[in-house]
């Protein structure tokens, strides 16, 4: 299938919209199933305790539809995103032909990130949203007060994340101009050259990762303080019993994991604006003619 516009993921989307909504809707199925487990779990515990077992096979149940959506799911996508990948890189190669090789070869290996992104980042993605509005009705119906601190905590992860951006966005495109030029260094003759550009790699990759742990750390400091909160309150509640408290603290904890996953998307999410700008570029071939 040719692409006529940019290569974007807006493009691909547009392009191969009803194989990729079903790949999305498998995706969706499967995480509200498997959100609910935990609530599912906790009210087979409440059931043990009081010598019932249709709980039990309610979860059983669940777990074993979730299973036969998940293995649906995986083998649907990779036949789906092959197709999309061979589209998309004949594309990219036909439109850069004139460009350097090293060029070439590096954003071939960039145009697949986009496709990437959308098998295996964006169902991390829909997981993520699915698993936080799930366990924020559930934190919220046991108290306000849990649902009122899981929204706090999401500001806070936005907040750090937002200060940060346009660092990660500086980073990536450091790290993507050195990628471009790999091939062409390999090509020349002596190992100066080449171990210039390792350890010019090795720089941008260390810096992007520091910056990501910095990140990563501020935002496990507002985790700790989420959880050990929701420890504590879901204790007083005058109703609690042992199925709840397990209901609680993991919907808790799936909410931190789903929230952590945000930060991640957005990180990647400016890789592939700058990769997206790079591949889409207007650029002078190898001959001085400008490439289309």
């Amino acid at each position: 299938m040719a692409f006529s516009g940019a290569l974007r993921l807006s493009e691909i989307l547009r392009k191969f919209r009803w194989s990729i909504s079903i790949t999305w809707l498998l995706v969706l199925l499967e995480n509200m199933l498997l959100a609910l487990v935990p609530l599912l779990i906790g009210l087979a515990i409440d059931g043990l305790l009081a010598d019932r077992l249709e709980e039990l096979w309610l979860v059983a149940g669940a777990l074993a539809v979730l299973t036969l959506v998940g293995v649906m799911r995986r083998v649907y996508d990779t036949r789906i995103y092959s197709a999309i990948r061979i589209a998309v890189c004949a594309t990219l190669d036909r439109r850069h032909r004139r460009q350097p090789v090293s060029t070439r070869n590096a954003r071939l290996a960039m145009v697949r990130e986009l496709v990437d992104f959308l098998e295996e980042e964006l169902p991390e993605i829909l997981t993520a949203v699915v698993q936080i509005l799930v366990a924020l009705v559930v934190l919220s119906l046991f108290s306000i007060h849990l649902g009122a601190a899981a929204m706090a905590f999401t500001v806070g992860i936005v907040a750090t994340y937002g200060f940060f951006q346009r660092r990660f966005f500086r980073l990536n495109a450091a790290l993507n101009g050195q990628v471009e030029r790999q091939v062409d260094i390999l090509s020349r003759p002596g190992a100066t050259g080449l171990r210039q550009h390792l350890r010019a790699l090795k720089s941008c990759e260390v810096r992007l990762s520091d910056a990501e742990a910095f990140v990563y750390g501020l935002i496990f400091l507002l985790a700790i303080g989420f959880i050990v909160y929701n420890l504590w309150f879901s204790a007083q509640l005058p109703t609690i019993t042992t199925g709840k408290i397990f209901a609680i603290i993991s919907y808790s904890w799936e909410y931190i994991e789903a929230a952590i996953v945000l930060p991640i998307a957005l990180q990647q999410w400016a890789r592939l604006h700058e990769i997206t700008e790079r591949i889409n570029r207007r650029e002078p071939a190898a001959g001085g003619a400008v490439s289309q």
